[in-house]
Parts: structure tokens; sequence; C-alpha cells
């Protein structure tokens, strides 16, 4: 990234003071952020703080990518947003903000879905992409679209208590398809309004995700490149890993087969054509209770889920576990079972994991344990 020629303007020598006075950064360094293009891809949890450290740097274009408005739930961590702005554009709102914070900074809003279609085109402008999604399709296109256009991608991602972040550089150093060259099943990788997150957790990882992007665009110091890091917020301990350039790798290996990008849903496992499982309503559940009915109610949430709220009279067994676990329902194999979870997914793929080994007599709780507590029982915490 070159710097610009000009000088600074007297207003900027007062707001970058602190960077001004960085030996290593100066005033070169500051020119080279207000030259610089950086997308973000959400402006969730991760995009809202990396967002707002980055504007606050002097960045001088940030790109937001997000098709989602701002929802009651999201205020918990995504801090760019407050009550008032529920219901709203996430990156109208953020472009409000961000504008307040800096005049220096433009921001481009792209409230788009990303997509094997656009990815390549939005990302082309942008020096640094910045990684802030929560879904492994997404996480699989930005990379490939990063390695294609050989752009680094700062990477992060968090999990309940825990979070990660990276620098993939396939120029100088490993990709994301190195590190996972194949995704998780998708019953198996909750989202955030499954598994939950600490809100807090998010900034962190964003700060790491923000000095890094400082970092690439200005050269100092060494990225992280071929090194991730691990925060756990419970034992408050950030543990390094060091990883490998794979030359075996179908995205920046010797011999690539990733020469385009592709249906990223379809190979992650989402929304492909599953053997259809038979539902029940919570309302019908309830209703067979009350007649006194005798049936399993088996819950394949995770053991933290079961202690926020639970159905009584459930049995937890989570997901993970089932395959292993299932000698223990062998007394229901011909009886009625019905499945749930939190909304409905994961309890889906056990009622086809029983009827697999020979469960005649299974039921999917539609909407899951979230419907039960709105249509049956208030009671039943919602989360």
């Amino acid at each position: 990234m070159s710097a610009r020629e000009t000088t600074l303007r007297g207003d900027q020598f007062d707001r970058y003071r602190r960077h001004l006075s960085l030996p290593e950064f100066g005033v070169e360094g500051q020119r080279k952020l207000l030259d610089a293009r950086v997308l973000l891809i959400g402006a969730g949890g991760l995009g809202c703080p990396a967002a707002q450290y980055l504007a606050a740097a002097g960045i001088g274009t940030l790109g937001l990518v997000d098709f989602d408005v701002v929802d009651a739930s999201n205020l918990q961590r995504q801090v760019l947003y407050g009550t008032a702005d529920v219901g709203r554009p996430k990156v109208e709102v953020a472009r409000e903000r961000i504008r307040g914070m800096n005049p220096d900074v433009a921001v481009e809003a792209h409230p788009v879905r990303l997509s094997s279609e656009n990815a390549l085109d939005l990302f082309a402008p942008y020096d640094v992409i910045v990684d802030g999604t929560d879904n492994f399709p997404t996480r699989y296109l930005s990379n490939d679209a990063c390695v294609l256009l050989g752009k680094p991608n700062v990477h992060g991602s968090i999990f309940r208590f825990e979070g990660q972040a990276t620098v993939f550089d396939a120029k100088r150093g490993p990709c994301y398809r190195c590190l996972f060259p194949e995704p998780p099943p998708p019953e198996l990788a909750p989202s955030c309004a499954e598994a939950g997150v600490l809100g807090v957790l998010p900034g962190i990882i964003a700060m790491i995700q923000a000095t890094e992007t400082i970092k690439l665009l200005t050269g100092v110091g060494e990225p992280m490149i071929g090194k991730l890091v691990q925060y756990d917020a419970l034992e408050m301990s950030f543990t390094e890993f060091r990883l490998r350039k794979d030359p075996k790798c179908p995205a920046c290996g010797e011999h690539p087969t990733v020469t385009e990008l592709i249906d990223y849903e379809g190979f992650c496992g989402v929304g492909r054509e599953e053997a259809p499982v038979k539902e029940t309503t919570p309302a019908e559940v309830q209703a067979r209770r009350e007649r006194g009915e005798t049936f399993l109610l088996l819950d394949v949430r995770e053991p933290k889920e079961f202690e926020t709220a639970r159905i009584e009279g459930s049995t937890l067994i989570p997901l993970g576990e089932l395959a292993h676990r299932v000698a223990e329902l062998a007394d229901w194999k011909e009886r009625d079972v019905v499945i749930h979870c939190h909304h409905g997914g994961r309890s889906a793929a056990a009622c086809r994991l029983l009827a697999e080994h020979g469960f005649g007599q299974v039921e999917n709780l539609a909407g899951g344990i979230d419907a039960w507590s709105v249509e049956v029982d208030p009671a039943v915490p919602r989360y």
C-alpha cells in the first residue's frame, strides 16, 4: 500500500498525535492507514468493535458487508447498536456511528449476503479482508476468495467463552483450509444463538483482528501469519499455536484444485437434502401428556443448555454422544420417542440417527424448546 504524498492536515495531527509519537509508526504509518481500504465481513459481535477501532485509527475506507437487521439479542455484544436501532439494517446504523466517530473515514455499506457470485467483486477493491462471520460456509468462501485474489484474511471466531484469531495469507503462510481441510457436520456446529457467547468476548478477539490489520497495512511489527492465538475467558489465558502451510491444500497448496468459488453451503452440508423426519408440535406433545400417554422426551442439547432451560420429564443425551449411547434407549426402540433441541435442527439429525438404528416411532419437536416456551410453558426460559 503506497502512502499519500500530501502532508497531514492540522486537525489530523491533533487526532492521530499518539500514533505520530510512535517512532515505528509516525507520519508515514498514519498516511498508510488513511490511504488504506479494509473490508469487514459481518457487522456483528466481531465486526462492531473491529470497525470502531479501525475507524478511530484512521483507516481511510471501511467496507461493511452484512444483510441483517439489528435484533434485541444483538445488543449484549454488538456495541455499535442501541435499543432504538432494533429493526434497522446493521450496515446503515454502523455507517452513521462510524461517520460520527471520525469524518476521515469513508464507509462503504454493502447490505448483501456474501456469496460465490459477488465475493470476488466485493473483495477486489480492498487491501485487507477482516472475517468476523459466524458460520463455516462464509469462512470457506472468504478464504477461497482471498486466496484467489492474493489478499490477507484476518480471521476471528468465538464460541461461548473462547475465541481465536490469526492472519491467513497464502502468499506467506497457510490459509484457512490448511487448518480446517473439511468442515464439521452442520448439526455439530451450533450458532451463537444455540450455544451462547459471553458478551465481552468478541471485543477481545476483535481487538486482535484490528491490531493485525493495522500491522499489515503499515508494516509495523510481525503479523500473525502462521500463528494462531486462542483465548479462554474463564481461565484468562492465551495459548499460541504454530500453523504450517499444507502443500496438499486444495486452495493454496502446490497443486490447487480450488480455482473458482463453489457452492459453500453444499460443501458444508448446509441445506442438503435429508431424509424427512416426522414432526409433532408443542401443543400436540402437551395434549399427549395431559392424556397420560407414555413416551420418551429426549433432549439432545448440551448440558449447559439443559441447565438453563429444560422441559420437565425430559432425558438429556447430547447429540454428539447419542451414537455411542443408543444402547441406553433400547427399551424405547418400539415405543414413542419425541426428540427436541433448541430450535429443531439438532433434534432432526437425532431422529435420523435413531431411525438408522431401527427406532420406528421417532418424532421431532418442531421449533424445539424455544417453541415450547412460547406455545406451552412461558416459565421455561428462552435463551
